[in-house]
């Protein structure tokens, strides 16, 4: 069973609908959850927000967010899934902003993406992971496997 296969299975036990809130992945978060069949009980929208004018425009995230911490920040993660769950019709979202690369900077390196997850009734998480410089395709995949297991974990939490 893939991840998204195994994602779609919690959601179906737990009557979970699920949005995402993707900058550095593009959308691939919500392709991934969409290449499975059926997935349209479980997958309310995705929200792409590559830039800073569109997570301000789509998800209400704060310019003060982002010029005080940087796109690349826990606090914006948060803003975004806490947008995303706010306007979608969905319980669970996750949120994804990062360097996917090349390049990146010594304060904010490639490979770095902070995640953001946002339910009903329950607290914001956020958590930074460190890929590292295994490539823009790489990054990106890392990042796509380990929001789905956030939202896997938590559906069954």
């Amino acid at each position: 069973m893939t991840r998204a296969e195994a994602l779609l299975t919690a959601a179906r036990e737990t009557g979970d609908r699920i949005a995402t809130a993707e900058s550095c992945t593009g959308g691939m978060i919500g392709a991934t959850i969409t290449d499975v069949p059926g997935s349209s009980d479980i997958f309310d929208r995705g929200f792409i927000t590559y830039s800073n004018a569109a997570k301000t425009a789509m998800l209400g995230v704060d310019p003060w967010l982002i010029e005080t911490h940087g796109a690349v920040s826990e606090e914006v993660a948060r803003a975004m899934a806490e947008g995303a769950l706010d306007r979608a019709l969905a319980s669970i979202a996750v949120a994804v902003t990062g360097i996917a690369g090349p390049g990146g900077s010594e304060s904010k390196p490639e490979g770095r993406v902070c995640f953001a997850l946002a339910a009903t009734g329950r607290r914001t998480r956020t958590e930074t992971v460190e890929f590292g410089a295994i490539g823009r395709a790489g990054v990106r995949r890392a990042t796509v496997d380990h929001a789905l297991d956030l939202l896997i974990a938590a559906l069954r939490d």
